[in-house]
């Protein structure tokens, strides 16, 4: 009987560390991440969590590793190369990070040309750019006619909805997540949720999430993994979050005071 194909993981990680000076922020970390799989990401502040997703899209060069996409370097691969592997991501930053100079629907628009940047034939324009992100701005529930509207006037819930319409412009196969419900309140932090879990499972893409919401894990991971001191400690399932046997794990996740978990003294 033959062996069946093993397949390649959307998203390989291996070896991957980087350090500031002497503080040590990613100590030989190993991820795989299958194509379609939602994977989340917990640990502390400093853990590195948004290292690790920085060191991905380039904003940050590792110290050692390898990352893989599609089973292919980036670090070794050429640059123009990198930059079509990277065009693949749609990322929703935190804080939403939208452009205060332009409007919604400018900060949309953007969106759409650039990920159009690479493609064969001229990008579309200004005014078809403006028409795709109203019909963006509808998918993540917004009328399109708050696409007039600057970032200021805006709620943190619709800021955030807005950075979604922009991070999905483009059809990307990969999305990545960065504290998507930081600064909602519990019911806004649900509807952004299942609007990423609408929107990643309509494009059919894989997914890294990071954040300190536990429930927000649950939500939007079917898989889930744990940054300690650098490294991972424990990958599981997401429904496991909350009774994963490991003690690192079962502390951090339900937030207790004792345990295997202390807090350090900064230097």
């Amino acid at each position: 009987m033959s062996t069946p194909p093993v397949s390649t993981p959307k998203i390989r990680i291996r070896g991957l560390h980087k350090a500031f000076g002497s503080k040590i922020v990613l100590d030989g970390v190993d991820l795989d991440v299958e194509t379609g799989t939602s994977m989340v990401i917990i640990g502390g502040s400093g853990s590195g969590k948004s290292v690790l997703l920085r060191c991905i899209l380039g904003l940050i060069e590792p110290d050692a590793g390898t990352i893989e996409i599609d089973g292919e370097n980036l670090l070794t691969a050429s640059r123009s190369r990198q930059d079509a592997l990277r065009r693949q991501i749609g990322m929703l930053f935190q804080n939403a990070a939208l452009f205060d100079s332009m409007s919604v629907g400018e900060n949309v628009a953007f969106g759409i040309r650039a990920k159009h940047s690479d493609r064969n034939g001229p990008p579309p324009s200004r005014a078809q750019a403006l028409q795709m992100a109203g019909d963006l701005l509808k998918q993540v529930g917004l009328d399109p006619s708050v696409g007039d509207l600057s970032p200021s006037e805006l709620s943190g819930g619709m800021q955030k909805r807005v950075g979604l319409a922009r991070a999905i412009a483009g059809n990307p196969n990969i999305m990545f997540f960065d504290e998507p419900t930081t600064g909602l309140d519990p019911i806004m932090g649900a509807v952004i949720d299942g609007l990423i879990v609408d929107c990643v499972q309509k494009l059919g893409s894989t997914a890294i999430a990071i954040t300190h919401d536990m429930a927000s894990a649950q939500r939007i991971g079917n898989r889930a993994a744990m940054l300690y001191h650098g490294r991972l400690i424990w990958q599981g399932e997401a429904s496991e979050l909350m009774h994963s046997g490991n003690a690192m794990v079962d502390q951090f996740t339900h937030g207790r005071r004792e345990g295997p978990i202390t807090m350090e003294l900064r230097k």
